[in-house]
């Protein structure tokens, strides 16, 4: 597999400041985190592109990240509203941390750990990957965050988890769209196949653009899955399961003519109400071609092999 991660040597260089804050119920929650925006903040002096607009090799061709401006003002989360703007307008009303997780199910080892001592067993990659939306744009994001394996191998899931399942916060006081009648059945959830999750692309993003994760960003954990469609990658985790028997997911279950369990992008395949075939990049003029899976084929491909594409959707 090619090589599309960068590890920043700030994170390795810093190992012993996360050391120091000591361990258990010592730590205060907020220290670790405190330390991670420190750290992502100097990191930004470490590995920060000299252009603004630093191509990155992805596929043979050359990408070019979009504009930080963009990339966090134009978003869909609807927790917030169904406006592109409204993410940014309603951030304020989210609060990221302290943050626990549970993660429970068909493992070894149930847990509810806050994510600052969660971040203290994983390793903080960059990755800067292509992401489309279903509805027919894309952007480039560099992203800040642990390979989901990680995490998997750290709670050891028995040999019956074949299945993720991710839920997002459920708090209509932060989430005012929660409490809307008109809105979907939340909380939030997104499943991916185990084989999916443990692949090396899957991360878990904690930031974005060398800094930690606005809230319209899906602060302060969000999951990304750089061949399938947005939808796929669940913003503000609070939960995650592993499951015997493939469960449904949000958007599957709200409208399955138009959304799948696979989400798996592909131009060949429209969706009910629009072509896949091109996309619109956010920032540049007019349309370019879709790549199957994303531009991962090469990579995740081999997932899906012997499947009908048209029901990977």
């Amino acid at each position: 597999m090619r090589n599309l991660k960068i590890t920043p040597e700030i994170f390795f260089n810093q190992r012993r400041r996360f050391l120091k804050l000591g361990a258990g119920s010592l730590v205060s929650a907020f220290a670790v985190e405190n330390l991670l925006a420190e750290i992502l903040q100097e990191s930004s002096l470490q590995f920060k592109p000299t252009n603004p607009q630093e191509a990155y090799a992805l596929n043979g061709e050359l990408l070019e990240s979009t504009p930080e401006e963009i990339a966090t003002s134009y978003n869909n989360f609807y927790e917030f509203g169904f406006l592109k703007s409204d993410p940014k307008a309603q951030a304020h009303l989210l609060k990221p941390k302290p943050w626990e997780i549970q993660i429970e199910g068909a493992i070894e080892k149930p847990i509810t750990i806050e994510l600052s001592e969660l971040l203290t067993n994983m390793h903080l990659e960059e990755r800067i990957y292509r992401f489309r939306c279903v509805e027919a744009w894309s952007m480039v994001i560099p992203w800040i965050g642990f390979p989901l394996q990680e995490l998997i191998e750290f709670v050891k899931p028995t040999s019956s988890a074949q299945y993720l399942r991710f839920t997002t916060l459920y708090d209509p006081k932060q989430f005012p769209m929660q409490g809307n009648l008109f809105s979907l059945d939340f909380p939030y959830k997104e499943v991916l196949r185990l084989d999916e999750a443990l692949h090396p692309l899957t991360i878990i993003a904690v930031g974005m653009y060398q800094k930690p994760l606005l809230a319209q960003n899906g602060a302060p954990l969000r999951l990304v899955v750089p061949w399938k469609y947005g939808y796929k990658s669940i913003k503000s985790i609070k939960k995650i399961e592993f499951l015997e028997e493939k469960p449904i997911s949000t958007w599957e279950e709200e409208n399955p003519k138009e959304y799948g369990f696979y989400g798996n992008v592909d131009p060949e395949v429209p969706h009910p109400r629009w072509s896949q075939a091109t996309e619109r990049v956010m920032g540049k003029r007019g349309q370019v071609k879709t790549l199957y899976l994303n531009g991962y084929a090469h990579e995740v491909e081999h997932l899906y092999l012997g499947m009908d594409r048209t029901k990977l959707y």
